[in-house]
């Protein structure tokens, strides 16, 4: 059986099928049918069960694009999404009109910009997870982030945090992470305090650069609307009229997260992020699974779990993240 689909628009085209249509192996194994390209069209050949699906994902595809306020950030990672979202619970493709065609996820595109960077690009949540988490930033007055390297925990908690500044919802934006070493020993470090953290706290530099840039940062540093500092410089603090972010919370103690927990003042908004499978602490130190279970149902506090179909960086993060799940069980056996 042979089908034809027409793409209305050429950008759709390109990000669907790749550069010179690289992509089409990738859709021909995954669909089991045969695609040949024809200007904007794709010519579909298959079994007739296997081109239907293949033309009505492709217009779901298309349906989904046409509805999205971010089609200058369209990418092929937001059809990934919307795509994986469609298979049935045996991880296989629907058959025709199933009822995984019609599930609520499929159908999910981002309903408002978080943030628009100096450099006048509009940062949206990529995935229904991302924009979970900065309605909790906006709704409640602390939210706990868990998942994968790579989900945008930081980078979303910054941008929302920069919009609050922008709009004069917070005073000032307050970053801190422990300062633990990744496994291995980095030894004395020279300079003065700002040059000792500075190592340790470039993920957060990298992420503020992006949003405002590295001339509106520097000024903010200087007049102390933005602080950044080890967990440890929290201690005896009261911290109101800010937008707190603790990143790596899965390097931090017990003591530590209800140190800096309770430092929390009036007006105030608190993002916390870790990956509880990156813990750099000796073995049952880290306490942030058990913070998460001690303020579970908490009014004002809500934690949002991400998962490996919420990796945004590159592709290939998501299958390192995936194989080492994979074989974890094979790693924690004991001899």
């Amino acid at each position: 059986m042979d089908e034809s689909f027409t793409f209305q628009e050429e950008s759709l085209y390109q990000t669907v099928c790749g550069i010179g249509d690289s992509k089409l192996p990738l859709w021909e194994s995954r669909l089991n049918v045969k695609l040949i390209p024809r200007g904007k069209s794709l010519i579909i050949q298959g079994s007739s069960d296997h081109v239907q699906v293949a033309l009505d994902t492709f217009q779901k595809v298309e349906e989904n694009f046409k509805r999205r306020p971010d089609k200058s950030e369209y990418s092929f990672f937001d059809i990934d999404y919307l795509v994986n979202k469609v298979k049935d619970s045996s991880g296989g493709w629907p058959t025709p009109g199933s009822p995984d065609f019609q599930k609520e996820g499929e159908t999910w595109t981002p309903k408002d910009k978080i943030f628009v960077t100096f450099k006048g690009k509009p940062i949206f949540p990529r995935t229904k997870n991302q924009e979970s988490f900065v309605d909790s930033l906006h709704k409640n007055y602390i939210t706990i982030a868990m998942g994968p390297a790579g989900t945008g925990k930081t980078f979303l908690s910054i941008a929302t945090a920069c919009r609050m500044m922008q709009t004069g919802e917070v005073d000032r934006l307050i970053l801190t992470r422990p300062a633990v070493e990744a496994g291995e020993n980095l030894g004395f470090l020279p300079g003065d305090l700002t040059q000792k953290v500075n190592p340790y706290l470039r993920p957060i530099y990298d992420a503020l650069h992006e949003c405002i840039g590295f001339e509106k940062t520097s000024e903010y540093l200087q007049v102390g609307k933005i602080e950044i500092a080890p967990i440890a410089f929290m201690r005896g603090r009261t911290l109101s009229h800010s937008f707190i972010i603790l990143d790596e919370a899965q390097n931090c103690t017990l003591p530590q997260l209800k140190m800096f927990l309770t430092r929390f003042g009036k007006n105030s908004k608190m993002a916390i992020s870790g990956d509880a499978t990156q813990i750099d602490l000796a073995h049952g130190r880290s306490g942030l699974e058990k913070t998460v279970y001690t303020l579970r149902n908490l009014n004002g506090i809500e934690t949002i779990f991400f998962g490996r179909e919420d990796i945004t960086r590159h592709p290939i993060v998501e299958s390192i993240v995936r194989r080492f799940e994979e074989n974890e069980s094979l790693f924690n056996k004991k001899p």
